[in-house]
């Protein structure tokens, strides 16, 4: 079916920052952070600057709201393996570009960052991961708190953790497609470019309006096609390094199978061992191209082969899944 609505990447680059559709922003950071988001303005950020060459496969969006806290939203569509560090690297500058010389330390900004990827990242059962700071005990396991005078002196903060920066993790290609609450149905969105008209999540009624194709300027619509076809052509470049990636690896774990063999001396050793270096060839270009840990022959090569299949099937799943 053909797309009736925009990208949401592309609306962040080109629409979302219009006074005029902060409500579709409002009502997604509301549904994620189970509070009412009024957006003040939208900041300068490194990728929501106009350039000549819009090819990247990163959107972010730097919003200020009402009530002063800074939410950096970024979109990734390929994947990164350390985009966790980026993670942390974008708050702390977030954080230091945001504070005036000469005040106090009590004026630093809550910062919130939410990331929307469309790759694997890290390993687990949910779609939407949330991650706070605590400081627990070592000892007792208590949680520690503030002080009665420093919560006066704070006055909106009620707890250590309001301070640091909060983060929010949508994995949009892990979501099943079944909406079962209006964060959910943000979540659709996301993943399909659709919104069903029996959808109530605040913002979604807006966003089928203002992100409709038909509804663009012809340059609007024009733009939009360019970017689609970039997209296309990277997706096609991602493919192709792949499919090359996994020629070689096959043909060296063709070579290391065989070498294996003739130590054992069996030709069904050295068949068995072919095809468990090819296995071994195609996991490690998929953690690779997937964003996961880097595995080595080394940690692979002992497990049988039947362990091996298994994985290599469980990664080639989610990888037609993306």
């Amino acid at each position: 079916m053909k797309e009736r609505l925009v990208r949401f990447d592309w609306a962040m680059k080109k629409l979302l920052r219009n006074k005029a559709n902060f409500e579709i922003l409002e009502g997604f950071l509301t549904e994620l952070l189970k509070q009412e988001v009024k957006i003040e303005k939208i900041l300068e950020s490194e990728s929501n600057k106009n350039a000549p060459d819009d090819k990247h496969n990163r959107v972010d969006l730097l919003t200020e709201t009402e009530s002063g806290e800074l939410l950096l939203i970024e979109l990734q569509v390929e994947s990164q393996y350390d985009y966790f560090h980026r993670m942390v690297y974008g708050t702390s500058k977030l954080i230091t570009d945001n504070i005036y010389a000469g005040y106090g330390y009590d004026m630093v900004r809550r910062a919130i960052s939410i990331n929307i990827v469309y790759f694997e990242l890290g390993h687990g059962s949910d779609y939407v991961y949330k991650g706070v700071t605590e400081f627990r005990g070592i000892h007792h396991n208590d949680l520690l708190e503030l002080t009665g005078s420093q919560k006066n002196r704070f006055n909106t903060i009620k707890k250590v953790s309001d301070i640091f920066p909060e983060y929010y993790i949508l994995k949009v290609n892990d979501f099943d497609s079944l909406a079962k609450d209006t964060l959910d149905e943000w979540l659709y969105f996301l993943k399909h470019s659709e919104i069903k008209s029996e959808f109530s999540a605040k913002g979604l009624k807006k966003a089928s309006e203002a992100l409709d194709i038909l509804k663009l300027s012809k340059e609007e619509r024009a733009a939009y096609e360019r970017y689609i076809e970039d997209r296309r052509v990277a997706e096609s470049s991602i493919r192709t390094s792949w499919f090359e990636g996994r020629t070689v690896g096959m043909m060296e774990g063709r070579e290391e199978g065989r070498e294996e063999g003739r130590e054992e001396g069996r030709e069904e050793g050295e068949a068995i061992g072919i095809e468990k270096g090819e296995i071994i060839g195609k996991i490690q270009l998929l953690h690779e191209m997937s964003g996961l840990p880097v595995v080595s022959r080394d940690e692979l090569k002992d497990n049988p082969i039947e362990i091996l299949k298994a994985m290599l099937e469980s990664l080639e799943k989610k990888w037609k899944e993306r």
